[in-house]
């Protein structure tokens, strides 16, 4: 049976899809004078903002990046919660579940995007783009989270909702479900695959 359980955010617990394409598909109009169709930054979705950046050939990441993220503040409208999160993160935290939040956003991004909702008082680990070297898909988010957890890989399991979260999770050594409310491509290969957020409640038999 698990006893912790790790949450990438965006595509995962708010939907920010929209928000984030938007956004950069604006960015890189301004800064490029080209129009990216949406489906084309779609891989940008569960990275780290400057590695999509980076792999857009942006040269000023740090100033693209901050022009990004005040970009995004004009979506912010379109950012919500997915149905039924918030009663299941809220019956995990009076189980005593142990939480934990593993995301390719920053801390600033996290306080920005995520805070907003008060969801991230549930959350006692929390493991942003900032805080190590390496990134999804690479195993040291994950990694890290579970020095903080104190949880043993075997006891733990990462819900996600792209490849890089899956392979993050393998990577790591732990278990991992995609979330299907969120997923871009339901096929992925995942220890679980969750229909709706109420079956988190089915992985430790609340």
């Amino acid at each position: 049976m698990y006893k912790c359980i790790l949450f990438d955010i965006d595509g995962t617990i708010i939907d920010t899809e929209k928000a984030v394409i938007n956004s950069l598909q604006k960015l890189l109009k301004l800064e490029k004078g080209t129009t990216y169709p949406a489906d084309e930054l779609s891989f940008a979705l569960g990275i780290p903002g400057f590695v999509a950046l980076e792999k857009l050939n942006i040269l000023d990441i740090d100033n693209a990046t901050k022009k990004w993220n005040e970009y995004l503040k004009e979506f912010y409208s379109d950012i919500k919660v997915f149905n039924g999160l918030k009663e299941v993160i809220e019956k995990l935290y009076e189980s005593n579940v142990k939480m934990g939040i593993v995301t390719s956003k920053t801390k600033q991004e996290l306080i920005d995007d995520f805070y907003p909702f008060g969801l991230n008082n549930y959350f006692d680990y929390i493991v942003c783009a900032d805080d190590t070297v390496q990134h999804k898909p690479e195993a040291e988010p994950i990694l890290k989270c579970l020095e903080l957890t104190k949880t043993i890989p075997s006891e733990t399991i990462y819900i996600g909702d792209s490849i890089y979260d899956m392979q993050c999770a393998k990577n790591a050594g732990i278990d991992c479900a995609l979330a299907l409310w969120g997923a871009k491509n339901q096929d992925l290969n995942a220890t679980i695959k969750l229909n709706n957020p109420k079956e988190i409640l089915n992985i430790i038999k609340i």
